[in-house]
């Protein structure tokens, strides 16, 4: 039999769940992807009496979630400022050689550039569903932002959680032009379409109830990158660079597709480019944009044959201002016997990883096929399963 405050606590949590869901999508709701998050997150129906530490926590993990889909949408690296050509003059035959073999990497940088005057255009096709946020799942409802549970029960008898249903589209436009042999300039142009659409659901004792809903969509431009790359040194097969990105708040912060603020990323670069065998590695920082960040990657790529190029590629982000979600306790101020969770943010500074595969194909002439998949090594922040691209790319 339970206690009377038990049937209390029940009382007060029925008389909630039959009242009037103020928070289910009007046409008053915000439609804004960064309005649809905070409005899901903090629309709270769960009592905890104690609306200071709800406010609190539930802006917090509005923050954080808005800063994980910022962090994963808007700074991700774009694909490589060089081209799959790279040419050098021959100085005995006065003719442009191609270098190398392979047709280089996706998204790690090689420290040789295309050469004087050659110019590349390309365009990339990418998507991503994204179902994690850490170790939690955006779609089976166990991202619960606060629930009530009796210290001598197993599992909470109140709960709240959301359910987001999230993609990104993107077509980027890319394009590089060696002003020297050892100079290039870049730029990169995204253009991007977001959807997300979620619940949150208050589930008492079993008895699901739908507390609020919403959704938005949004497409248009991203942050515009302006690239240029120096190599500093040639060593036999071996060369070094340097390579500055800025990226131009040009994308609607609103809606996540721009970080709002310009970004700066400098990098150092090494290769070793022998034969049929290329490996790269890349090393620097970002300043400025969604948060400051350390960045490693690293690739090979191995010319099959002259026409297929096989890579494979590892990227490391360290973002000082991405925390991951995590779960806090407190006895509930009126109800003895009861505890408290809700969902806030951890210690601030999470390193990203992913991996990618693919495959470059010279079809003809100088147009190059691509294809790749990136998948996550670390569920930390954003992430989707899989992700897939292609790409074409001229060079002239």
């Amino acid at each position: 039999m339970r206690s009377p405050l038990r049937g209390m606590v029940t009382l007060l949590s029925l008389c909630l769940l039959s009242a009037p869901a103020f928070g289910q999508e009007s046409p008053g709701t915000p439609q804004t992807v960064a309005g649809i998050v905070d409005f899901l997150v903090t629309n709270q129906a769960v009592q905890t009496g104690d609306f200071e530490r709800d406010r609190a926590a539930a802006e917090a993990a509005r923050d954080a979630i808005s800063r994980a889909l910022l962090v994963n949408l808007t700074s991700v690296p774009l694909a490589s400022s060089s081209s799959g050509f790279l040419y050098r003059l021959n100085p005995q035959l006065g003719t442009m050689e191609r270098t190398t073999q392979s047709f280089g990497s996706f998204f790690v940088e090689r420290a040789l550039t295309a050469g004087a005057g050659q110019a590349s255009f390309g365009v990339s096709f990418s998507t991503s569903g994204f179902d994690r946020l850490g170790d939690l799942d955006l779609r089976d409802g166990s991202l619960v932002t606060v629930s009530n549970q009796f210290r001598d029960e197993t599992a909470p008898f109140d709960t709240e959680g959301l359910s987001l249903r999230l993609r990104s589209s993107s077509i980027t436009l890319f394009g590089s032009y060696g002003v020297t042999d050892d100079f290039e300039i870049g730029a990169a142009l995204p253009l991007m379409r977001l959807t997300l659409d979620g619940e949150r659901l208050n589930v008492y004792r079993g008895d699901p109830f739908l507390q609020a809903s919403g959704e938005a969509s949004a497409s248009g431009i991203g942050d515009v990158a302006l690239r240029a790359k120096y190599t500093l040194a040639h060593a036999g097969a071996g060369a070094f660079a340097v390579a500055g990105e800025v990226r131009l708040p040009t994308g609607d912060e609103e809606n996540l597709l721009g970080a709002g603020d310009i970004g700066f990323r400098i990098m150092g670069i090494g290769s070793l480019e022998r034969g049929r065998l290329t490996l790269h590695g890349n090393g620097g920082v970002v300043l400025g944009g969604v948060s400051e960040e350390l960045i490693f990657a690293g690739a090979a790529a191995f010319a099959v044959q002259p026409r297929v190029t096989l890579s494979g590629e590892v990227l490391v982000r360290r973002v000082s201002d991405l925390a991951d979600l995590q779960f806090v306790s407190a006895p509930h101020p009126t109800f003895a016997g009861v505890e408290t969770f809700r969902l806030t943010t951890g210690e601030m500074g999470t390193t990203l990883a992913n991996a990618i595969a693919g495959f470059k194909w010279n079809v003809q002439g100088t147009v190059v096929l691509g294809g790749h998949v990136a998948f996550p090594l670390v569920h930390h922040g954003l992430t989707a399963p899989i992700t897939p691209t292609f790409t074409i790319e001229y060079s002239f």
